[in-house]
């Protein structure tokens, strides 16, 4: 069976650089309608470029916070492309946090940043492809949802307790509503990633060379992945070839939860 999701529409979050917009550019380029999203208008078409022109391209911005937002992203992807297939949660964002100061509220933020608007999206597209399905006479899939989350949720760095709670959490998500959308014909998986060169791994390595060398050292690939080796991992999730798979977290990390040295980053 092929990974192919042509004809499938496609709402990609966190899209204006890294691994959200190497994604959507997959699915474009395999012929999906595909929805790009994220916050910040001026660098999502920065990004697209003249590909905002060609006809299975739309963007959106705006702050998934907020749950008017998610309606209006809804409305939006419908009005273009009149249903939607695949979700890929790929907003997230990454901020050191302070264990021991209990004036410091990442934690409360990367909650609903990360966890939150990425359950409340997953829940009101879930009701959408609930919806389509019901209208179709045949006994086809109903959508696949697929979140990006980290191998933080299994490792522990001390300025990163916000972002590998919410990353476990996520990740409890995915089995959680796998579950429940079952009955609907609908999957939900995950992919947890280290070593891979995200928009957050770019600014954190800038200007230090010896923090890329660390991490290399400790993968046993030996390097950071660019985004792009994401995106078949994606596609193939979106598509049938994965048909019997829901509720799964794929790790691609380039071999480094497989080791456990403490002091080793958790990127």
């Amino acid at each position: 069976m092929s990974f192919s999701i042509s004809g499938k529409t496609a709402i990609v979050t966190g899209a204006a650089n890294g691994i959200g917009l190497a994604i959507g550019r997959q699915f474009a380029r395999e012929g999906a309608n595909v929805m790009f999203v994220d916050h910040d208008e001026s660098a999502l078409l920065q990004e697209l470029g003249s590909d905002v022109e060609d006809s299975n391209i739309r963007h959106f911005a705006g702050d998934l916070r907020e749950r008017l937002t998610i309606a209006n992203l809804l409305s939006a992807t419908i009005d273009a492309f009149d249903r939607i297939d695949i979700l890929v949660n790929g907003a997230r964002r990454v901020v050191p946090s302070d264990p021991l100061n209990p004036d410091d509220d990442s934690l409360d933020f990367l909650l609903n940043q990360n966890l939150m608007s990425t359950l409340r999206l997953s829940q009101h597209v879930a009701k959408r492809m609930i919806r389509q399905g019901e209208e179709r006479d045949d006994e086809g899939a109903n959508g696949a949802i697929i979140n990006l989350s980290s191998i933080a949720a299994r490792r522990t760095h001390p300025d990163l307790m916000g972002y590998s709670v919410t990353s476990a959490a996520l990740d409890q998500m995915t089995r959680s509503l796998a579950v429940s959308l079952a009955p609907h014909k609908i999957r939900v998986n995950s992919i947890a990633f280290g070593s891979v060169m995200s928009a957050s791994m770019q600014l954190t390595l800038k200007g230090n060379r010896s923090l890329r060398q660390d991490i290399e050292e400790h993968t046993p690939l030996n390097r950071i992945a660019p985004p792009t080796e994401l995106t078949e991992t994606a596609q193939f999730l979106a598509s049938e070839a994965s048909g019997f798979m829901t509720g799964q977290v794929l790790t691609l990390d380039g071999g480094r939860t497989l080791l456990d040295p403490v002091t080793a980053p958790v990127h």
